[in-house]
């Protein structure tokens, strides 16, 4: 095992080299900043909200408006990268503006009033989510993105990590993550306007250039993957916004730790968005996205089993999935799209998954986890271990309790019934085209595949949020 992790670093590292510096340093920086802004506040985000009194509902509700922004904006700011605007100019005054919006999220402390301003910062991030893969798509080969888009990963790690630092000891989580990202969308929003010189090109993709894939679903096998991906993107929504306080109140962890904990599962990620190309080229993309909807019921089964008693382990295991989580089946999802769809429709295939993922299914799963975990949250008995699966908390000030072992089991049920959905139509359902191979990373050689005119890369899916 030590050898071949050995021998995939040799390789990539080998194939990492056919991209210039001139390109890779700018874009690793772009990439870490980009998503080291995400990782600052948004994993905590439900843990600061809960401090402030806000209603599970309303968590959801607030969490919900990145995906809204990931259905809306890209329609809007895109267009204007489109035809309008250099990319790096969109960039960086949409980060410049969301310095301010967070600022401004920093500050408020009543529920519509919140939800406003993250709607409004929501509408400004989430195209930049695709702007930095495509400004890269423009200047450097496709065939390297990985070694520039794990910096991303590592953004995210550490704007975590850096929590435990910057969050006061025993205290519940305050504005800091907010600001934190404030910070780090300024120096982003500067940033960009150095990065190469990127005009706007003339489109005749419509508003909505998902509805041009639509006809896919006319195909079973493609119904069948894109129903089980709106049920494992509704389970990410609900992951990302309960997580975290989950990990706080029943597994007993102080706030300024819980950021860096929820690290864990993105550093997992970094092994396996590497590794992924050579997964699927070995074992085949139906093994590759089984076993990442497998991963996700186990990471819900864990969290169910954990809510029952103090078993701190298995939350770990169910966070540390995130690697085969989001990998083995977002990542690999925008690759199996790509095999799918005809050539004509690849551009708005990726797109019409991305809406499903980050937009309709994120949605669906934040404020429907929300008004979840309201249902199964209560006053707090006379003795917390009177409700089985409760959170473990003495604080007098504390009135609710939340029956986590009920929450996490709605998922869990709902992506084992996908599973096996998914696993039936590979068995019943004809399944389109020859077997798919994974995208070149590395010649059979071990030495780096160049292409000298590559062909338009379909859009690499942002970070697990």
């Amino acid at each position: 095992m030590g050898y071949d992790s050995f021998l995939l670093l040799a390789q990539q590292a080998d194939a990492a080299a056919g991209l210039s510096l001139s390109n890779f340093i700018p874009f690793s920086i772009l990439h870490f900043l980009e998503f080291a802004i995400w990782g600052a506040w948004y994993v905590v985000l439900g843990n600061y909200l809960n401090a402030l009194g806000f209603s599970r509902p309303s968590i959801g509700r607030i969490y919900g408006t990145m995906a809204i922004g990931a259905i809306i904006s890209p329609m809007i700011l895109g267009t204007v990268a489109d035809k309008y605007l250099n990319t790096e100019v969109v960039i960086g005054l949409s980060h410049l503006t969301g310095g301010i919006l967070l600022i401004v999220m920093s500050q408020m402390r009543k529920p519509g009033a919140f939800f406003a301003a993250a709607l409004a910062y929501a509408l400004v991030y989430s195209p930049t989510l695709t702007l930095v893969n495509s400004i890269y798509f423009e200047h450097a080969n496709a065939d390297y993105f990985p070694y520039v888009r794990v910096f991303g990963t590592i953004g995210w790690i550490l704007a975590g990590l850096s929590l435990k630092l910057l969050l006061k000891p025993d205290r519940p989580v305050d504005n800091t993550p907010l600001l934190l990202a404030a910070t780090l969308s300024f120096i982003l929003g500067v940033f960009a306007f150095l990065l190469p010189d990127t005009p706007p090109k003339a489109t005749e993709a419509g508003a909505l250039p998902f509805l041009q894939a639509i006809g896919m679903l006319a195909e079973p096998s493609s119904a069948v993957f894109f129903g089980v991906t709106l049920v494992i993107a509704m389970a990410m929504g609900i992951y990302f916004a309960f997580a975290a306080l989950f990990i706080e109140q029943r597994a007993g962890v102080k706030s300024q730790n819980v950021g860096p904990i929820m690290t864990i599962g993105q550093a997992v990620e970094i092994f396996f968005m590497l590794s992924l190309p050579w997964f699927i080229r070995e074992v085949g993309m139906p093994v590759v996205l089984t076993v990442g909807v497998t991963a996700w019921a186990l990471r819900f089964a864990f969290f169910t089993a954990a809510s029952t008693g103090k078993y701190f382990p298995l939350v770990l295991a169910g966070v540390a999935l995130h690697g085969l989580c989001f990998d083995f089946y977002f990542a690999a999802g925008f690759i199996h799209v790509e095999k799918l769809s005809d050539p004509s429709i690849r551009a708005s295939a990726q797109a019409l998954f991305g809406v499903v993922v980050y937009g309709l299914g994120m949605y669906l799963g934040t404020e429907g986890g929300g008004w979840l975990n309201q249902y199964f949250t209560r006053e707090k008995p006379a003795s917390v271990e009177d409700v089985v699966g409760a959170a473990l908390v003495d604080d007098p000030s504390v009135t609710r309790t939340t029956d986590w072992r009920s929450f996490w089991l709605i998922p869990c049920i709902a992506v084992s019934i996908s599973l096996a959905a998914f696993l039936a139509s590979l068995v019943l359902i004809p399944q389109p085209g020859p077997d798919e191979a994974a995208p070149a990373v590395a010649g059979d050689d071990g030495g780096a595949t160049v292409e000298e005119d590559p062909a338009p890369a379909a859009d690499v899916p942002a970070e697990s949020p």
